[in-house]
């Protein structure tokens, strides 16, 4: 880049304003509606997604179109209010994820003196591959809930990475819950009614809506593309990758704690992208941030999407085509030592700034086996070298643990509350 001031410090010169883009919210089906098909994979996009089994549905399962996220507090200080919380959840969410109220006949069903217990926005509607994850954040851990000792070595405070410009308004918190489905009616029906049945239990830390997915989980689907106009997530790990999911995404019996094992760790970033600034800027910068080519994907160098991407090829003056500071060579497991993560992200408007720039970006979500030797290594290279970061802010964190999946008859985290 050019001396002078970052192009990021110019936004509030820029005077251009900006079209704001609307967003929809909320879900589901009437228990009494004929059950939906289950799909496991990018097969339905409206039918549901088995809720019970080894590991939480909404890690490996096709990235769906829509999310929704939340980061709560826990009010309550009684262990036996946040276990029934959880076996609450546990039973709601079985039924919204196969396309039913909340609570059998919750909408129009109970006595119309009452509140009614499913809020009723998803009545008529399909479960629209609905999941919902849940994460244990380090701060349930304090102590409150006899819990201290049972905390993961690898459940750590993330660092404060180079360029951080974090909302603490939009961090942290004891629980996450994500939820992910290919109707934004759905998603936010699903968090809505949580957040009911939680009340005087838990609040609402920080949410998230999001659009877009801005990565395949699996092969059957195509690449998707971000706000920059990239196709994002090429090299993401995919459903089918057994091997490498065992490797780096779920944890073993050998990282214990007992109670995480099939779990895995969740990290949240909300990245604000600077977009009026990258729409000023030259196509072959572009690409030359990115290290690919805007139209087709292709690693530069190479001709099509999924052409295996070649960090020696050279270029004029002997100087690698995929530059020392493009984000795909530092991202790349072949820069960190091999280390590898699953992405799960999704696109976001928020408004405006005030200033009329977009509040818009990507909400990264990722999973993998353990932060510390994988999402925080390449974090930590990405923010000290990429020259994307010029065009980026970091506003918002969590990391959290994610339980193994819940088989039935049972409910969210009860390997840990044993």
């Amino acid at each position: 880049m050019s001396g002078g001031l970052p192009r990021r410090r110019l936004l509030g010169l820029a005077g251009a304003g900006v079209a704001l883009a609307g967003a929809g919210a909320a879900v589901g089906a009437v228990a009494a509606a004929p059950r939906p098909p289950e799909v496991e994979g990018a097969s339905s996009l409206t039918g549901a997604v088995p809720f019970h089994g080894e590991h939480q549905a909404g890690i490996t399962t096709a990235a769906q179109d829509r999310m929704h996220f939340v980061a709560f507090d826990v009010k309550t200080t009684k262990r036996e209010e946040l276990v029934a919380l959880l076996k609450e959840w546990t039973e709601a969410a079985v039924r919204m994820t196969a396309g039913q109220e909340a609570v059998d006949g919750g909408a129009v069903g109970g006595s119309a003196e009452a509140p009614p217990k499913d809020t009723g926005e998803a009545l008529d509607l399909p479960p629209s591959a609905l999941t919902i994850t849940i994460g244990f954040g380090p701060s349930l851990f304090d102590g409150r809930f006899g819990l201290a000792d049972r905390r993961p070595a690898a459940l750590i405070d993330l660092p404060r990475f180079p360029g951080d410009d974090l909302d603490p308004n939009r961090s942290g918190g004891d629980l996450c819950v994500q939820a992910c489905a290919n109707d934004p009616q759905v998603a936010v029906h699903a968090i809505r009614n949580l957040a009911r049945i939680g009340f005087g239990r838990v609040s609402v830390r920080w949410s998230q809506l999001g659009f877009g997915r801005t990565s395949s989980t699996t092969r059957a689907q195509a690449t998707p593309r971000n706000m920059f106009g990239f196709k994002d997530g090429t090299r993401n790990v995919k459903a089918e990758e057994s091997d490498v999911l065992r490797d780096h995404v779920w944890v073993s019996e050998e990282d214990g704690p007992d109670w995480l094992v099939g779990g895995t760790y969740l990290v949240a970033r909300r990245i604000r992208m600077h977009i009026e600034i990258w729409d000023r800027t030259s196509l072959r910068e572009q690409e030359e941030i990115v290290g690919r080519k805007k139209g087709t994907g292709a690693a530069l160098g190479q001709v099509d999407e999924f052409d295996e991407m070649d960090l020696h090829v050279k270029g004029a003056g002997g100087l690698p085509v995929i530059g020392v500071d493009a984000h795909i060579r530092l991202a790349s497991h072949e820069e960190l030592g091999g280390a590898r993560i699953l992405r799960r992200g999704y696109n976001f408007t928020d408004g405006s700034d005030g200033l009329g720039h977009l509040d818009a970006g990507l909400f990264f979500v990722c999973f993998n086996r353990d932060s510390r030797t994988r999402f925080v290594p390449m974090q930590n290279a990405l923010a000290s070298r990429d020259k994307m970061m010029e065009y980026l802010e970091h506003t918002g964190s969590g990391h959290f643990a994610v339980p193994p999946g819940v088989r039935e008859g049972g409910f969210w985290g009860d390997t840990l509350f044993r």
